[in-house]
């Protein structure tokens, strides 16, 4: 069963997180941009009410929530009814799927990336961005989470647990950037994207579906 409830409860105070948080907003596209391949035929996998499809132009996602595929749809994305552990897709299909801030609301995140594995063309590639368990934010969000209508249902991952789990569904060639290096409420300005992992709260990892292991 998809975790929606709160989608579906309070679509408005989910937008509202944008525009409260716009600089964290930004520097977490930044950082997506920076791995983000540059057309193809790609989708968002959890794609929301489409805050990070339409600026990365992505134009097809799918979505569980019909409040937030409302909304959606009414920014110009072609949305799919459905979840991440049973894409509605023809093997072999994508250039890439993007997932941002979706995997924490998954029921089985093996399942969603097998499937986000099986719908890939090859040397395709899966980008997540997340909020690493171990940062700064991460660690707060944990703490106050039974504060947050949605936090309160999420399952928070590590980086290491990210790709152990994308190891397990096959991919390979991982590249990271990370972003976010103070908390929310210090943030003054679009902060910057580096390389790596291990400094930022907001991480991007891109794994390619690579036809040859290497």
């Amino acid at each position: 069963m998809a975790r929606i409830e709160p989608f579906e409860k309070h679509p408005l105070r989910y937008e509202q997180w944008f525009d409260k948080h716009k600089f964290a907003y930004e520097s977490e596209l930044q950082a997506i941009r920076k791995l983000l391949p540059q057309g193809g035929n790609g989708l968002e996998i959890g794609v929301g009410s489409g805050r990070f499809a339409v600026p990365l132009g992505i134009k097809l996602g799918i979505e569980p929530s019909s409040k937030m595929m409302q909304i959606a749809l009414r920014r110009g994305i072609e949305v799919i009814g459905g979840v991440a552990e049973s894409l509605p897709f023809r093997n072999l299909q994508f250039d890439f799927a993007l997932m941002v801030t979706t995997i924490c609301f998954l029921d089985n995140v093996e399942v969603a990336f097998n499937e986000a594995y099986r719908i890939l063309k090859p040397d395709g590639c899966l980008i997540i961005g997340f909020i690493d368990k171990d940062s700064p934010v991460g660690q707060l969000y944990q703490q106050h989470k039974y504060e947050s209508v949605f936090y309160k249902i999420a399952t928070f991952y590590s980086v290491d647990e990210v790709v152990s789990c994308l190891k397990k569904a096959k991919f390979n060639g991982f590249d990271f950037s990370q972003t976010i290096f103070h908390n929310l409420a210090e943030m003054e300005g679009i902060e910057l994207v580096r390389e790596g992992y291990g400094e930022g709260s907001f991480v991007v990892v891109r794994a390619v579906k690579m036809t040859t292991q290497v």
